[in-house]
C-alpha cells in the first residue's frame, strides 16, 4: 500500500486536488460565452428562414395575380384548347398592383423583374431587406434576400 501512495505522489497526484483549484470557473465561463453565441446564430438563422418563407409567399402570390391578369381579348384558342397570352409589361404591371395592395410586414420590398417566358406563366423575382434581430459580430449586419416564383394560368376542360 505504501508503494502506490508514493508512486502517486511523485507522478504528481495530490489527493486534496490542489493544482486544479480555479479551472472550473475558466470552464464555465467558456461554455456560458459557447451557448451564449449558439443562442444568437440560431436566432438569426431562423429569423432569416422566416424572412425568406414570408418573401417568398409574397412573390407566389404576385406571380398568381400577374399570371390570371389576363382579358378574355387575350385568350388564343389553339389545338390544346383556349390559353391565355402574357406578355412581360402586363406580368410586371400586375405584380406591382398586387405588392402594392398586400400587406406585408417585410422592410424595403422591391420588385425586381417580372415577366413570362412562353407567353403562359408569370416568373416574378421579389427582393427584400434582412436584418438580424440581435447585432453581433458572428452575423452580418444585413443581406438582400431574392427570391422568384413562377405560376402558370391553364384552363380545364372536362
Amino acid at each position: 500500500m505504501m508503494g502506490d501512495e508514493g508512486t502517486r505522489r511523485s507522478l504528481g497526484w495530490s489527493p486534496k486536488g490542489a493544482d486544479d483549484e480555479g479551472s472550473t470557473l475558466i470552464l464555465t465561463s467558456f461554455y456560458a460565452f459557447l451557448c451564449l453565441a449558439l443562442v444568437l446564430l440560431v436566432t438569426a438563422a431562423t429569423s432569416l428562414y422566416l424572412e425568406r418563407k414570408r418573401l417568398f409567399t409574397l412573390a407566389d402570390g404576385a406571380a398568381l395575380a400577374a399570371a390570371e391578369a389576363f382579358t378574355l381579348g387575350e385568350v388564343a384558342v389553339t389545338a390544346h384548347g383556349p390559353r391565355p397570352t402574357l406578355t412581360d409589361a402586363s406580368v410586371t404591371e400586375a405584380a406591382g398592383e398586387y405588392l402594392g395592395s398586400a400587406p406585408t410586414a417585410l422592410d424595403g420590398v422591391r420588385l425586381e423583374s417580372g415577366g413570362t417566358a412562353d407567353g403562359l406563366s408569370a416568373t416574378v423575382t421579389l427582393s427584400s431587406a434582412w436584418a438580424p434581430p440581435v447585432l453581433t459580430v458572428f452575423v452580418p449586419d444585413g443581406l438582400r434576400l431574392e427570391v422568384t416564383a413562377t405560376a402558370r394560368s391553364v384552363f380545364g376542360t372536362e
